[in-house]
């Protein structure tokens, strides 16, 4: 009696610990395609390849309740895919160094720079250029005397750094951010450049704009010590920073729950083993958003073709 009492015992926690190996995946959906690539080729390894159920949570953009999400570790918000350093600092110091409640993956190199559509390239060519009154005027289409440029979306980290950037280099008395979403702004884009007007951005790669854009960054002084001093979690944030040279190469990072060790360790493994490249972000950008193909099949697809490197992210 023993015996079977033992084995019957043994077979309950075996039996628990396959639930919760198989519990669902929440993954969060920032508002740019490179995240949303990402996300969709983590829902595909987990339901295809590992029999396992996950969700893209559509909407779920906020990037703060994203990370308070993952600390919680209660499976409301398991994966952030495309975590960009050093744009979200505070959340690593909080979160990743001092908690110890999101674990990250191994990352890819990215970069964000000011850019202009190329037929702008032969009357601004660097972040000096901007300090010209004309140059400006070109940019102001509100008549309110300040050129505009898109610093990115209002919850977006970067979207502070720019606008640091701009006083840093003493602009402000000439332009003034756009602060909008990634897909009204692109939207105004399309159509500007249609028209060949001026237009003045922050963005990334890898992304598909870049494909769809012949698109020209504008130089940026060299760094040098102390031309980075930030405190973007001050309550006045822009009057306390200063930013006035290039940005360093951007780390981006799958960042997911610590809680998923306990509550999925087969998919945290695969997770902290998953290794990613530009290159193939910006593959899935093009296929899944500018060619406008389903995004699991696109997915579905890379995993058939990469088989061996997915198995070693799954089995180690």
């Amino acid at each position: 009696m023993k015996k079977l009492f033992t084995a019957t015992a043994l077979a309950a926690v075996c039996a628990a610990s396959s639930l919760a190996a198989q519990e669902k995946i929440m993954i969060s959906d920032p508002n740019w395609n490179g995240a949303r690539a990402v996300g969709h080729v983590i829902k595909a390894i987990v339901t295809e390849k590992m029999g396992g159920e996950a969700e893209i949570l559509t909407g779920m953009n906020q990037q703060p309740v994203i990370f308070a999400g993952m600390d919680k570790g209660d499976g409301s918000i398991d994966i952030h895919p495309d975590m960009w350093m050093p744009n979200w600092q505070s959340a690593w110091d909080q979160y990743i160094e001092g908690n110890g409640t999101v674990k990250t993956n191994n990352s890819y190199a990215g970069t964000s720079r000011l850019y202009v559509p190329s037929y702008m390239a032969d009357k601004l060519k660097s972040m000096e250029d901007l300090n010209d009154p004309e140059v400006a005027a070109m940019f102001d289409t509100d008549g309110n005397g300040k050129g505009e440029y898109w610093a990115g979306d209002v919850t977006w980290a970067s979207t502070k750094r720019w606008q640091v950037k701009f006083k840093s280099y003493g602009l402000d008395a000439l332009w003034e951010p756009n602060v909008v979403s990634g897909d009204t702004f692109k939207a105004g884009l399309a159509a500007a450049y249609a028209a060949s007007q001026p237009q003045l951005f922050y963005y990334w790669t890898p992304e598909a704009l870049h494909v769809q854009y012949d698109l020209t960054p504008l130089e940026e002084p060299a760094r040098s010590e102390g031309c980075e001093d930030l405190d973007l979690d001050a309550e006045n944030w822009l009057e306390v920073s200063e930013f006035e040279c290039a940005g360093t190469p951007a780390s981006v990072y799958v960042a997911y729950s610590a809680s998923l060790e306990t509550r999925n360790p087969e998919v945290a493994a695969m997770l902290s083993r998953m290794q990613l490249t530009g290159d193939e972000v910006g593959l899935w950008i093009q296929e899944m958003f500018e060619n406008k193909r389903d995004p699991a099949e696109v997915a579905q697809e890379w995993i058939a073709d990469n088989a061996e490197t997915v198995d070693a992210w799954i089995n180690g």
